[in-house]
């Protein structure tokens, strides 16, 4: 063994070896699962109205996560002194659910199947897309689990009920998941600008329970005030769409809109999140790599839910 305590006793730089979401192990008899987290790719990005590409998001995030596994041990956090993610926190990698090119009901079964399985093993899911449409075979796996209230970080809305006979595209998710008997209710953080959603599609969503803030409603809020407005007690599932940040830190996706969040602010929503509600599922969708060739974006995506996921097992709210 070697003296940092690693038991295979290699040095494993990030470098090397197999992509797996922060090296973490491959499982991939889905009838085995035992973990405390279960990672899986969605690749899938038909429902996609612009710039395809998030079918290549999960294996970017997947590498870039790669830069954050030296810890084995865990990783301290000198501004919190606290030490997140050790060795008794246990995260594997699905790997991917099986896209049908062209068929968006099969590939979305597949998804949900894969988030049953997750489920049934107890591990938390966590879901790397694809287009924002992979929440909706999401939220479909948790149709035995109890109420529970959405978070969705956004640049739009995401609540066409239908258009031209699609219901199950990227602009469709939130609208699904309102008429889900066990959603209780969404905030939507994040959204600005022109909107793929049109007026009466907002109208509707705050009539079906939605709390929808602006970046800079939420700047003027507070991070603390924004998950104040979550009610007391709910349990969250949290879908994060990667253009609710700036272009200018994540153009590497396929509807890029300006003005949107830099990094500590969405951090600090989830931060504060994790202290006082249970994180149910997690999903971050819409990465689509060959936008950007700096690869700042996978990285983003990577560090985002590594740091979340320390947040949740810290503050004991699982």
């Amino acid at each position: 063994m070697s003296n940092h305590g690693y038991e295979s006793g290699r040095l494993d730089l990030p470098f090397v070896g197999i992509s797996t979401f922060g090296k973490r192990p491959y499982v991939s008899d889905w009838s085995q699962l035992d973990a405390d987290v279960a990672i899986l790719g969605a690749p899938f990005d038909a429902g996609t109205q612009w710039r395809s590409g998030a079918r290549f998001g999960p294996r970017g995030v997947r590498e870039a996560s790669t830069l954050f596994s030296f810890g084995h041990a865990g990783a301290y956090d000198h501004e919190d002194d606290a030490t997140y993610l050790a060795s008794d926190v246990r995260i594997v990698d699905m790997g991917d659910a099986d896209i049908v090119h062209t068929d968006t009901i099969k590939s979305h079964a597949n998804i949900e199947t894969g988030v049953r399985a997750a489920l049934k093993a107890g591990a938390l899911p966590v879901v790397i897309g694809g287009d924002h449409s992979i929440n909706i075979p999401c939220i479909n796996a948790f149709d035995d689990q109890g109420d529970f209230h959405i978070l969705q970080i956004d640049a739009h809305l995401d609540f066409v009920d239908e258009r031209h006979g699609v219901r199950y595209g990227h602009g469709n998710p939130m609208r699904r998941a309102a008429e889900k008997p066990y959603v209780t209710g969404l905030t939507q953080v994040g959204i600005r600008n022109v909107s793929s959603t049109a007026k009466e599609g907002y109208d509707d969503a705050r009539k079906m329970g939605s709390d929808i803030l602006s970046v800079r409603q939420a700047r003027a809020l507070g991070t603390s005030k924004i998950v104040d407005r979550i009610p007391v007690g709910a349990r969250v599932y949290v879908t994060i769409d990667i253009d609710a940040f700036c272009p200018s830190i994540a153009p590497g996706t396929g509807t890029p809109s300006h003005g949107g969040f830099l990094y500590y602010e969405v951090l600090e929503i989830l931060q504060s999140l994790s202290k006082t509600h249970k994180i149910i599922g997690l999903d971050l969708v819409e990465v689509a790599p060959d936008y950007d060739p700096t690869g700042s974006t996978s990285i983003l995506a990577a560090q985002l839910l590594l740091n979340t996921l320390g947040f949740i097992f810290h503050n004991g709210t699982i």
